[in-house]
C-alpha cells in the first residue's frame, strides 16, 4: 500500500468527512457517518464541529444529523478558468447549436475522468443533451482521447493507469489504443460513433495547445450514424471555427 509521505491526518480526515457527506442522499449521524468512514465516533467529533463552525456542514437540531452546506458549491462557482472557461464558450456555443441544428459540449479533464463543463442545447424538437457536470471516463469517451491525446505525458500515464478499461487491455491492445491517441494528437478534429451512448456520432476538436495550462475539448453530438461525407465536413467546419474562437476569446 502507497503511502503519502506529506499527509496530513487532521487534512484527511476533514476530506473524508466531506466527500462521503457529499456523496450521500440523506444527512447523517456522527455514529453514522464514523461507520461509514471506518473511524471512530470520538476520532471525528472534532472534525464534524470544525467544519460545522465554518459553514462546510450544517447539522439538523433535532436529529443532530449532518448535512453537506452550500458553501462547497458557492466556493467551486468561483474558481476561475471554469467561469472563464464558460462565459468565453457559451455564447459560440449557442450560435453553433442553432447554426448546426445539433447540441454541442464542451469538456475537461477532472480527477482522471472527463467532465461536462458547458452545454449548448440543440434548438431542434429532438437532440442530445449532456447535463452539465456529468463525468464520464476519459478513455471511452471522444472528447476524453482528445483531452488524453494533447496531456502531457505524465498526465496521460496517470489517467491510463487508473482507467480499468485501459488496464484491463491486452498488451497488443494498449500499444493500439497509444496509437490511436498519437493519431488523434495530429489531427485537427477527431470523429467517432460513442462507445457509451448508441445510436450518438461525436465531433470533437481541442480548445488550447497541446500540453497547455487550460485544455478543453468541443464536441458536437448527433443522433444519426449516416451522416455523409458533405454534411460532415460542414459540422467539422463550424466546430473548428467555434473553437477558435473560443480558443482566441481565453487568449490560450
Amino acid at each position: 500500500m502507497q503511502t503519502n509521505k506529506y499527509a496530513v491526518p487532521a487534512v484527511d480526515k476533514c476530506l473524508d468527512v466531506l466527500e462521503y457527506l457529499a456523496m450521500q442522499p440523506l444527512p447523517k449521524t456522527q455514529a453514522e457517518i464514523a461507520l461509514g468512514l471506518n473511524r471512530s465516533a470520538n476520532e471525528i467529533y472534532r472534525v464534524l464541529v470544525g467544519l460545522e463552525m465554518r459553514g462546510y456542514l450544517s447539522r439538523e437540531q433535532d436529529s443532530g444529523r449532518y448535512r453537506v452546506s452550500l458553501k462547497l458549491y458557492n466556493l467551486s462557482r468561483s474558481i476561475s478558468p471554469i467561469d472563464q472557461m464558460r462565459q468565453s464558450a457559451l455564447p459560440h456555443m449557442e450560435d453553433l447549436a442553432v447554426k448546426l441544428g445539433l447540441s454541442c459540449q464542451l469538456f475537461m479533464l477532472y480527477q482522471s475522468q472527463t467532465m461536462v463543463i458547458v452545454q449548448a442545447n440543440s434548438p431542434s424538437p429532438v437532440s442530445l443533451h449532456v447535463t452539465e457536470g456529468t463525468l464520464f471516463p476519459t478513455v471511452e469517451l471522444s472528447a476524453g482521447r482528445v483531452l488524453l491525446a494533447n496531456s502531457n505525458a505524465e498526465v496521460r500515464t496517470m489517467i491510463l493507469q487508473r482507467s480499468k478499461t485501459y488496464v484491463s487491455k491486452t498488451a497488443l491492445e494498449k500499444k493500439a489504443f497509444n496509437g490511436l491517441l498519437e493519431g488523434i494528437k495530429q489531427q485537427d478534429c477527431y470523429a467517432a460513433n460513442s462507445e457509451l451512448t448508441p445510436g450518438v456520432f461525436d465531433m470533437s476538436a481541442l480548445i488550447g495547445e497541446p500540453e497547455g495550462k487550460v485544455v478543453a475539448a468541443l464536441t458536437v453530438s448527433s443522433l444519426n450514424l449516416e451522416l455523409n461525407s458533405d454534411v460532415k465536413a460542414s459540422i467539422k467546419e463550424s466546430l473548428l471555427l467555434c473553437a477558435e474562437k473560443i480558443k482566441r476569446q481565453l487568449g490560450c
